[in-house]
């Protein structure tokens, strides 16, 4: 292959990086498989499923802006797995920013996607250039069943409850021991509010007796997602821990942290975290759609009106993969459709983010529009016509970084 593609995937060889790689191969889209060792690369790419299919050109480069641009040149689309992305991901949006590429990311760090809503996407909007963070199961997913509920326009409040149903890889571990020391946020009354510290909170999940531990994790991207939008009004994101030893644990991290970060600088407390986290982290094994289900639970509610959205599904990873590629196939396709900073459902609409995970056999086929007012839009619906149960409930299957 002698023409350079159009695509830079950065942090091929990684574990989300294959699955990744993999989806595009599917896809027929060429791509660049680029990180910093090149045999690890070339290794990657020789044992991806489908490397017979596959259009790849290998390129090893330095973590430093110069060098990404230098492989970004050319490209459409920045793909970027290399976390944690507020250690790590600075170099890699700014490359892309002097290459003017598209940028998507796999984080899950709901501090970084603040900083690039915040420093980067103006920029990036200045110059036509979509920045979408987080496209990924950790905050696509979520996103996706918040947006079905949404589709009732009497919706205003949303209470999301991510239950993964794999363990994280070394990467996703050390970035939510960032998560889960920082400030975490949730929307109340259109206003971003800080979780008190050490929050967690008890959740009945859909598809269980049982009642499960389950934290705030950063807080989700979800009410970043919807801090200005006007639909909404009130979002809290919690993800469910079945492992009690580890929330508390988590939770005994958290403190630790508070107690420290007056003392210590910010590479001193990132130091921390990474020990945290690589004192507990391994490489799991490529999930199994039969043994790594996943639930998205949205409760949502309006003033007079509620609804239930639940997403059943499995290998979240898997299903990071598809997110991705359905994201790069549809910006080299049809363009870009939101531009500067944008959540997955505004940058790719919801329906299609779910179709894809249809087709790849993730996910049960989309669910039926809601109402419509006759013009495409949901309507709005009087008392007569809502259902006589207190909840109209939506099921059906769907969904970590």
């Amino acid at each position: 292959m002698k023409k350079k593609p159009e695509v830079v995937v950065y942090g091929a060889s990684g574990y989300t990086g294959k699955l990744i790689s993999e989806r595009l191969i599917d896809l027929g889209i060429p791509f660049v498989a680029a990180g910093r060792d090149r045999k690890r690369l070339e290794h990657a790419v020789a044992n991806l499923r489908n490397a017979k299919k596959a259009q790849v050109q290998v390129a090893a480069v330095e973590h430093d802006v110069l060098a990404l641009a230098r492989v970004f040149d050319g490209a459409r689309v920045a793909v970027n797995v290399v976390g944690p992305f507020g250690q790590l991901g600075r170099a890699v949006a700014d490359a892309a920013f002097a290459a003017r590429c598209h940028y998507l990311d796999t984080t899950g760090e709901t501090d970084w996607i603040r900083l690039l809503k915040d420093e980067y996407g103006p920029r990036f909007a200045e110059e036509g250039l979509l920045l979408c963070p987080a496209l990924a199961y950790m905050w696509a997913a979520g996103q996706i069943a918040a947006e079905l509920a949404l589709e009732d326009r009497d919706i205003d409040s949303l209470d999301i409850v991510y239950a993964p149903g794999s363990a994280p890889t070394i990467a996703s571990t050390l970035s939510f021991m960032r998560m889960v020391t920082r400030t975490q946020y949730r929307l109340v009354n259109r206003a971003l509010d800080p979780w008190p510290h050490g929050a967690a909170v008890l959740n009945a999940l859909p598809h269980s007796h049982e009642v499960v531990r389950s934290l705030p994790w950063g807080g989700g991207a979800e009410p970043l997602w919807y801090e200005h939008d006007k639909r909404v009004r009130n979002c809290r994101v919690t993800v469910a821990v079945q492992n009690s030893q580890m929330v508390d644990w988590l939770l005994n991290c958290g403190a630790e942290f508070d107690k420290v970060s007056t003392t210590k600088s910010e590479s001193e407390l990132e130091a921390l975290t990474n020990s945290w986290g690589q004192a507990v982290a391994s490489t799991p094994p490529r999930e199994d759609v039969n043994a790594n289900r996943s639930v998205i639970s949205c409760r949502a509610r309006g003033a007079e009106a509620g609804r239930d959205v639940v997403l059943y599904g499995a290998a979240p990873y898997e299903q990071t993969g598809v997110f991705i590629a359905t994201g790069v196939q549809r910006l080299l396709e049809s363009g870009v459709r939101a531009r500067g900073f944008a959540s997955p459902a505004a940058a790719f609409g919801h329906r299609p983010l779910i179709a894809a995970l249809a087709a790849a056999g993730l996910h049960q086929p989309e669910p039926a529009p809601a109402l419509s007012d006759g013009e495409g839009a949901p309507a709005r619906r009087h008392a007569s016509q809502r259902p006589a149960a207190a909840e109209a409930r939506t099921g059906h299957s769907g969904g970590l970084r």
